[in-house]
């Protein structure tokens, strides 16, 4: 398996692409720490890794909170002794907000996608530094590299942050052995959960996609584990869009 024997830590990992993640982490030999705020969908993610005969821990981390990171970051190196790999996956939308304008959105957005980041890194990166190396994939969005009407400018420019973060971590401390790289999905849930299957408004932002469909959270866990993975060891500071074709329009 390509994670065999290596600890993973992985934000917003109770629902969505961060559970798909976890579990696919797991199925890959990972010992998988479920980082989120909702307690009760996390154990589950963690009993079915437990039943499927997977490691899990669940650890309550509000990702906009530095002293909540120092707690998660040392209790997973307290149970499995190390720390290889961070995925920060946790993340709001800018969708939902009526206001392009509003300044609280705006703070928010910030502070969950794009702050959360750049604690996750200077909490792992030492652990890492420990074992001689790590991997980071840290999820972006299609939004972190084209404009997009009808959403909070907040989300574009906290995704945006992100993938730039991404790169300067990764030249920072290449030389330790640690990898780091951003994701970007398109169009699939969480994005299009406001929106039913069958809605003219998702089929529309379907039909915008060359491929002609919405992707799956599975679509983008395949693309994190490789760069989790040591398949990528020669790969740092890069983004892989995983969209359907939508920006190479």
């Amino acid at each position: 398996m390509r994670l065999e024997g290596k600890v993973a830590l992985i934000t917003g990992a109770a629902h969505g692409m961060g559970a798909e993640d976890a579990r696919l982490f797991a199925r890959e030999g990972a010992k998988v720490a479920i980082a989120d705020i909702r307690e009760e969908d996390a154990r589950k993610v963690e009993a079915e890794i437990a039943e499927a005969g997977g490691e899990a821990m669940v650890i309550m981390l509000d990702v906009s909170k530095e002293d909540q990171w120092e707690q998660a970051v040392a209790a997973v190196v307290s149970k499995f002794g190390k720390l290889d790999i961070l995925v920060n996956n946790a993340g709001i939308s800018g969708s939902g907000e009526s206001d392009s304008s509003s300044t609280n959105a705006w703070d928010r957005l910030i502070d969950i996608n794009a702050k959360s980041v750049f604690l996750g890194m200077k909490h792992a990166i030492p652990e890492m530094e420990k074992i001689g190396g790590g991997a980071i994939v840290n999820i972006s969005s299609i939004s972190g590299l084209v404009g997009q009407e009808s959403i909070h400018p907040g989300y574009n420019a906290s995704k945006g942050a992100v993938r730039l973060v991404t790169k300067a971590a990764a030249v920072q401390h290449a030389k330790s052995g640690i990898r780091v790289n951003s994701v970007h999905p398109g169009m699939l849930p969480p994005m299009l959960t406001s929106f039913q299957r069958g809605d003219p408004n998702r089929e529309a932002m379907n039909a915008n996609v060359p491929m002609g469909r919405e992707g799956e959270p599975i679509e983008v866990a395949n693309a994190v584990l490789f760069l989790a993975s040591d398949e990528a060891s020669y790969i740092t500071g890069t983004e892989l869009v995983v969209d359907g074709g939508f920006t190479a329009k």
